[in-house]
């Protein structure tokens, strides 16, 4: 009970800090909510919106990571909190188990959220064999979502419900297709056409689609990739849904010195005002959602302030938002079912965990014999967040078996461990590093290449793990520390530095608990706490 005690006012003290990433919204006297640039940092990609009434739906990329397709909510564009998830998990091909290869970096790609008639919409196609796409819809995005179709794959497509009752998906590099009103797939003799040509300035795809209607117009959203240049936000334009489209570009600016903003979305608030959310790359903790004002300059939704820079701060006009969830946070497994943040890495072998086994702990076992961390089940995870953050586990190891390792990582294509070895009767705490090598169509794991950095004999049967990350710019850097009674800690190993790499994960490094066997199934470890703090001010 007093360990239950302590992390709750751990977890309070953290929901009350002064980070721009407030899991909790604070209460406020005024209608007006400040924010910072980034307004998250953490890894959202990909970003879609839509609006009922004044409720905001955010919906991102996770990729490989179950559940999928998080869905976001808030009603001032600053505090959000996740609500649900689109699906539970993808059964496509065994690659999603881990089995016959992987789906790191691929699954559920950039997808498209919409509100119409009542109604909430997700289309979204997973970049991975089969190629088709998924339409799912719900009353309410807080709960579950129900499949509509599958039908024919549509790259970094935008839903678009058209006023006169037709459906479109834009997709591709300026492509359009009409849909059947009940969404089951493509309308025979319904439009199907390329809107317009890539010209001489752009190379490579123009991706990333969002469409809205305004004033009777038209507006697509592209990002591309200009010759000798950096990528940069555009927009066409078209008073008829065929075209002909005229381009503009309608942000090109770097931002705090890290690199180009660009892909994103545009919305109105209940007052008529406009706002544009577009991720930015920021190295090891992925790609971050920048928030801004959308101005509407001769017919033109112009990104950024005055001069069309991203701000670095500013305000909303709205009432801050209360949220529950946040989109990161602690957990001390003393609930009936996993806090909504949590995600697996690809799909999760359900009759392996258990939050009954033993109460207010996470039990996770052994299921399947694998030689790393790449092909391990029910590795969990959560992101990591800037400027600094720290994680910490606390694990009670008395349940594992010869072979079996389990721990803590900085997980990503390269990933820092911090794991605990059953050798024997002996077990040993490491620190190392694992860089896996992916096969470039299946994603199957071809190679890891595995340093260790440190070796400890870990006397008794409890070990608390922390990582330390820092994201500031030219930064990327994580630590790692160890301790047998949660007072006193020590470094272990050396700094480790984390990258994001478009060819294998393509996402931000996360926080990850695992525990796999090595030689025989049957181990298990519990989970006591997983425990996140702001660390821009403090010091191991």
């Amino acid at each position: 009970m007093i360990r239950k005690i302590a992390f709750l006012y751990a977890v309070v003290a953290f929901f009350n800090c002064g980070n721009n990433f407030q899991l909790k919204a604070q209460s406020v006297s005024n209608e007006t909510t400040p924010y910072t640039n980034p307004v998250i940092w953490a890894d959202l990609p990909d970003l879609s919106i839509t609006r009922s009434g004044s409720d905001f739906y955010l919906i991102s990329t996770t990729m490989h990571l179950m559940p999928g397709a998080p869905v976001m909510k808030s009603k001032d564009l600053v505090h959000w909190e996740t609500v649900s998830y689109v699906f539970d998990r993808l059964t496509d091909n065994s690659k999603y188990d881990l089995l016959d290869g992987t789906v790191y970096g691929r699954g559920q790609w950039a997808s498209s959220i919409r509100y119409h008639n009542g109604k909430y919409y997700v289309l979204f196609s997973p970049n991975d064999e089969p190629f088709k796409s998924y339409i799912f819809s719900t009353d309410d995005p807080s709960g579950k979502w129900k499949l509509v179709s599958r039908t024919d794959h549509f790259h970094d497509a935008s839903l678009f419900f058209d006023d006169d009752g037709k459906v479109y998906v834009f997709y591709e590099s300026g492509m359009i297709r009409e849909l059947k009103s009940d969404l089951s797939g493509p309308k025979e003799g319904g439009i199907a056409m390329k809107l317009f040509e890539r010209d001489a300035e752009e190379t490579g795809l123009l991706e990333g689609s969002q469409v809205v209607k305004h004033n009777g117009e038209y507006y697509l959203l592209m990002i591309s990739w200009p010759k000798n240049g950096r990528r940069r936000q555009l927009c066409y334009r078209a008073d008829n849904i065929t075209g002909p489209y005229e381009k503009k570009v309608i942000l090109d600016d770097n931002f705090a010195g890290f690199s180009n903003v660009a892909q994103g979305c545009i919305i109105d608030d209940e007052n008529g005002n406009w706002y544009g959310l577009v991720f930015q790359d920021r190295g090891g903790v992925g790609r971050v959602p920048t928030l801004m004002p959308c101005r509407w300059v001769d017919g033109w939704p112009m990104l950024g302030d005055e001069n069309g820079r991203v701000p670095a701060e500013g305000k909303i006009p709205l009432k801050a938002y209360d949220n529950q969830n946040g989109i990161i946070s602690s957990d001390d497994f003393s609930n009936e079912k996993l806090n909504i943040n949590w995600q697996w890495n690809h799909n999760p072998v359900n009759e392996a965990w258990s939050l009954t086994n033993r109460k207010g702990y996470l039990r996770l076992k052994t299921s399947r014999v694998v030689d790393n961390i790449y092909l391990a089940p029910n590795t969990i995870t959560q992101r990591m967040y800037g400027p600094k953050c720290s994680g910490t586990v606390s694990l009670d190891v008395s349940g594992m078996k010869d072979g079996d390792v389990s721990g803590f990582s900085a997980f990503n294509g390269d990933s820092g461990l911090l794991s605990v070895m059953a050798i024997g009767d002996k077990k040993y705490i490491t620190m190392s590093t694992n860089v896996v090598q992916l096969h470039e169509k299946t994603k199957a794991v071809l190679s890891v290449e595995v340093k260790e950095m440190a070796r400890i004999p870990l006397k008794g049967d409890k070990v608390f793990f922390r990582i330390t990350a820092d994201f500031n710019l030219k930064k990327d850097i994580a630590q790692f520390y160890y301790s047998t009674d949660n007072v006193t800690w020590k470094p272990i190993g050396q700094e480790f530095k984390m990258i994001f790499d478009y060819r294998r994960f393509f996402m931000g490094t996360k926080f990850a608990i695992f525990n796999y066997a090595t030689k025989n199934i049957g181990g298990f470890v519990d989970v006591d706490f997983f425990e996140i703090n702001d660390t821009s001010k403090e010091k191991y």
